[in-house]
């Protein structure tokens, strides 16, 4: 059963515009990937492979919902496999350092989408 705050999380993603919702998913990879390093410092090795894993998923799925018309989506096309491929490189040599790399990668997509979810639901406008 759902309890009210689940279904009310359920209903924020379901309802929330596109632009949002990459800034979640954004959130969501910098938040796994914050995780996994953790966890490797702590060497619980297989809580930092589940964060890391969940951190790929995210950054596949923000890959597999570019809209190839667009030319800035082959740059993130591009981006997105980079990061892909680090972290896959920090699961295998369980390295902090790979993931410490690509955090403000991460941190500046957020901010990217972010900006650009203000712009298009006019959240900027009249210092709203």
């Amino acid at each position: 059963m759902i309890n009210a705050y689940q279904q009310y999380q359920q209903n924020y993603i379901l309802s929330a515009p596109p632009e949002k919702l990459v800034v979640m998913l954004c959130e969501g990879a910098l938040k796994f990937a914050r995780l996994a390093k953790k966890a490797i410092e702590e060497k619980n090795y297989a809580e930092a492979n589940n964060y890391l894993i969940r951190t790929q998923d995210i950054i596949m799925e923000l890959n597999a919902s570019l809209d190839m018309e667009y030319e800035i989506s082959k740059n993130l096309r591009s981006l997105y496999n980079f990061i892909y491929q680090r972290l896959i490189e920090a699961n295998l040599k369980k390295d902090g350092g790979v993931v410490e790399e690509i955090e403000p990668l991460l941190e500046d997509l957020k901010d990217t989408w972010q900006r650009v979810y203000i712009e298009v639901s006019g959240l900027g406008k009249n210092g709203k």
